[in-house]
């Protein structure tokens, strides 16, 4: 049987963009020749929707796209993920897949395994599925599974417990009942790293079961979480059949009868992060409706890597840079926002600072009299630039972009309503070492970050010869510290029985824990790790419990 993996670039709840997709890529593979169409999990709406879901109307507006995508069904068949009601259990629904063929609905499958960790909380929702039954179509049985119901094989040697959440395994069930052949449809966010696992486990599944395994993924950025396609085939012996862009929609044809033609492709981990951040940047840009990007550049190496990604995500045309120094920025920042702004062809604009800051210190000198200049005073210059580019979003319409990165967030290194001002935060789940590395890849071809950028110490500039490890440790002390906490779930006595010092341990996490009001405050950030700063972290502010 030919099949086409269809990975389309859903926008939430565009019921009639979204149904024009699924029928344009009907009308193509049917042009390919294929006999079978796959699209991702819940292609009608996009996913996640979250509590769009509560909305009677969505849902039947989807049903009904459902049924307007199968009367395109002629001469080829399709498997479509879409949402349906749980007719024996109001208010709940069934996150679904629906076989068409005919011009019309030939059968209904429904999600078993309903995740409720990290972003996800189906449960919220959805009813799980009450039994499993193949589609009997083109001389196959066909098993349809939705998602998570892949990734609970029990016999899987590599699987971490966090894999082996449930008592059921949707797969055994279909194979019991006679499959020779598993799709598989997701809405599946990428994660560093993520890939090579799902590969080698999905390739075991095959192999262990005797039958060919079509993987069909989502792509796009939807909000934080970005989708990377990554559609595969492998063949009955689990070898690597086929495979869809990456980062990109894609519809790729493969026979169910091949034979594979290899091992899996290697992860290329900073091209794929790369690639990842500037699809997610450009979604989150178009899907919301902007045209343009505006960001502070501070001479730095993160606001760099910002402005080098937007670029990369909506041309140098629709990005704007705004240097604005004061009296503590060195002649060198200034210098690299300029030298950066020439090599990435955008417009920078220079708004000195010094006398609004002056300002302010004269009009306080007041209520600030007798105490010494401390914090106060240094956020008041990140707090002037907040409302300098802020006014510049408002008057040309742009988002702007935050620059700051995972490692300053984890630690507080940010100053609320100055430089974590902003819609969108591009390297929040960046931590500072993996910056830099994604800014040397970056620069693989030709400089475009400066040298000087990457190279100087990393400084705030709000106070004289101010440098980040006056008041943090070293970034790779720091980052190995705070993946094993925020990552891993590591206790304190962990962390340390790793060989790192007990006193900047235990200063790291009580500073990570004590700053949890200023991440609600900031704006969403682009989610590439195993566990990123919003929905999937969910800590109390007002709490005492204490590593």
């Amino acid at each position: 049987m030919r099949i086409a993996l269809a990975q389309t670039n859903p926008v939430i709840a565009d019921i009639e963009g979204n149904r024009a997709k699924l029928v344009s890529c009907i009308e193509r593979a049917k042009h390919l020749g294929a006999e079978l169409v796959v699209f991702p999990e819940m292609a009608t709406i996009g996913y996640p929707p979250m509590d769009l879901l509560e909305n009677h109307r969505l849902i039947d507006d989807n049903l009904a796209s459902l049924e307007a995508v199968a009367t395109a069904c002629s001469g080829i068949a399709a498997i479509c993920g879409y949402v349906d009601y749980d007719r024996e259990n109001s208010p709940m629904l069934f996150n679904s897949a629906a076989f068409l063929a005919d011009g019309r609905v030939l059968s209904r499958h429904h999600k078993t395994l309903l995740p409720t960790y990290d972003v996800f909380d189906e449960m919220r929702y959805f009813s799980p599925a009450r039994r499993q039954e193949p589609v009997l179509y083109g001389g196959r049985s066909i098993g349809i599974t939705i998602c998570e119901d892949i990734w609970n094989d029990l016999d899987y040697a590599d699987a971490s417990p966090a894999m082996r959440r449930y008592h059921v395994d949707p797969v055994k069930s279909l194979v019991d009942l006679g499959i020779d052949l598993l799709v598989s449809i997701n809405a599946s966010p990428y994660v560093r790293g993520k890939n090579a696992v799902k590969w080698a486990m999905i390739s075991a599944v095959a192999r262990k079961n005797a039958v060919p395994v079509v993987y069909v993924n989502q792509a796009g950025g939807n909000d934080s979480l970005i989708f990377d396609g990554n559609s595969f085939m492998v063949d009955a012996q689990g070898v690597f059949a086929a495979r869809a862009a990456r980062f990109a929609e894609d519809l790729v044809v493969v026979d169910d009868a091949s034979i594979g033609t290899g091992p899996f492709p290697r992860e290329d981990e900073l091209e794929d992060i790369r690639l990842a951040l500037v699809l997610g940047l450009r979604d989150y840009v178009n899907k919301c409706g902007f045209r343009s990007i505006v960001v502070g550049l501070s001479g730095g190496i993160d606001s760099a890597l910002t402005a080098a990604l937007a670029v990369q995500a909506l041309g140098n045309e629709n990005v704007m840079g705004i240097t604005m120094p004061s009296p503590f920025s060195s002649r060198g920042s200034v210098d690299d926002s300029v030298e950066l702004a020439a090599n990435l062809a955008i417009r920078v604009e220079t708004i000195p600072i010094g006398g609004l800051y002056g300002a302010y210190k004269d009009l306080l000198s007041g209520i600030f009299a007798g105490r010494p200049e401390d914090v106060a005073e240094e956020n008041i210059q990140a707090r002037i630039r907040g409302n300098i580019l802020m006014a510049a979003s408002n008057k040309f319409g742009s988002l702007l972009l935050t620059t700051g990165n995972k490692s300053e967030l984890a630690m507080g290194y940010c100053t609320l309503y100055g430089d974590m001002s902003g819609g969108l935060a591009v390297l929040s789940d960046l931590p500072k070492t993996l910056v830099y590395r994604l800014a040397e890849h970056i620069n693989r071809g030709g400089e475009i970050i400066p040298r000087s950028s990457i190279e100087k110490p990393p400084s705030a500039e709000l106070r004289e010869n101010q440098k980040d490890e006056d008041s943090l440790p070293p970034y790779a002390m720091l980052d190995g510290i705070l993946e094993r906490y925020i990552e891993r779930a590591m206790s304190a006595d962990e962390i340390i029985a790793d060989g790192f010092p007990a006193e900047i341990v235990r200063d790291i996490l009580i500073k990570v824990d004590r700053n949890e009001y200023k991440r609600r405050q900031a704006p969403p950030g682009l989610k590439v790790t195993t566990k990123a700063f919003g929905i999937g972290r969910r800590i109390p502010m007002a709490q005492r419990f204490r590593q």
